[in-house]
């Protein structure tokens, strides 16, 4: 496990651990945490790692074990110690790094594998959003016992679900079902449907500067740019992976980085995306 800090790539080697997701803190610089799972998700048990770096690479701050795969993390954007993963049991757990036992609490609705939880950007909300191998999405108040409500739609597994940084109540999602949905959660519905690929959607992210433009990544080893104010086509394509691409982030240059999580390797593009301004 490999992590970017001060411009040198610092590991720490992790046995029997396979790594599904990686999240910077959004308030120490530098503090890294990992959902793992044994046998590649397969069977066994999951582990969530707190790293920090040092001047030898990276140290275990502290470690949580869990009796089922990891496969998502998320942090809280209130709390510096409070984060979220997600489990092949079909749970959530809620963590605090400043405790060493855990989880402060469990929350079991899902009936299979939850694959992706997102913890909302936008201060002035405190919700979570995760999607499942039932075909759901969930939404959740930490502080409250139970999900607030379950969303609906997709034809198959849900493998990435994400908050637009921008827009209040606004997240997106991706699906084996081929198609990227947008959501709004005082509609308690779909608003958007793109038939974003010929094959299994695995991943999606929003633009961190403009609220209209996401990218998704697929079975079909392709990345996709879709402009939300015109979602006939995509406003462009990358091509170069030749394995399945399991996880994408879309940074602020616009750099947009691609993980195939079958051949282990990363990709980097700097796309130039010119979209439509608004008139006066």
């Amino acid at each position: 496990m490999s992590a970017v800090c001060g411009g040198a790539a610092r590991t720490l080697r992790t046995p029997g651990r396979h790594g599904y997701a990686a999240e910077f803190s959004p308030y120490l610089p530098g503090r890294l945490a990992c959902a793992t799972a044994q046998h590649y998700g397969i069977a066994g048990c999951g582990t969530l790692l707190i790293l920090d770096p040092d001047e030898a690479g990276l140290r275990l701050f502290r470690s949580f074990d869990w009796n089922d795969g990891l496969f998502d993390v998320t942090w809280s954007e209130n709390n510096e110690h409070v984060l979220i993963t997600c489990s092949g049991d079909g749970s959530l757990q809620l963590w605090d790094t400043a405790k060493a036992a855990g989880p402060l609490q469990v929350y079991k609705e899902h009936t299979q594998e939850v694959y992706s939880v997102d913890w909302s950007q936008t201060r002035g909300e405190q919700l979570v959003v995760s999607g499942s191998w039932d075909q759901t999405v969930k939404l959740w108040d930490p502080t409250v016992g139970k999900s607030l409500c379950t969303f609906r739609g997709h034809e198959s597994i849900i493998y990435s679900t994400i908050w637009s940084p921008h827009i209040p109540g606004c997240f997106a999602s991706a699906s084996g079902d081929q198609t990227l949905r947008i959501w709004d959660v005082k509609a308690a519905g779909v608003r958007i449907v793109i038939p974003a690929h010929q094959a299994e959607i695995l991943s999606c992210d929003w633009c961190k500067y403009n609220e209209n433009l996401l990218v998704t990544g697929a079975v079909d080893c392709s990345l996709r740019g879709w402009d939300l104010r015109n979602v006939r086509q995509p406003v462009f394509e990358l091509l170069g992976h030749t394995y399945a691409i399991r996880r994408v982030k879309m940074e602020s240059c616009p750099v947009t980085q691609a993980r195939s999580q079958l051949t282990a390797t990363s990709a980097f593009w700097v796309q130039a995306v010119l979209l439509p301004q608004p008139t006066e």
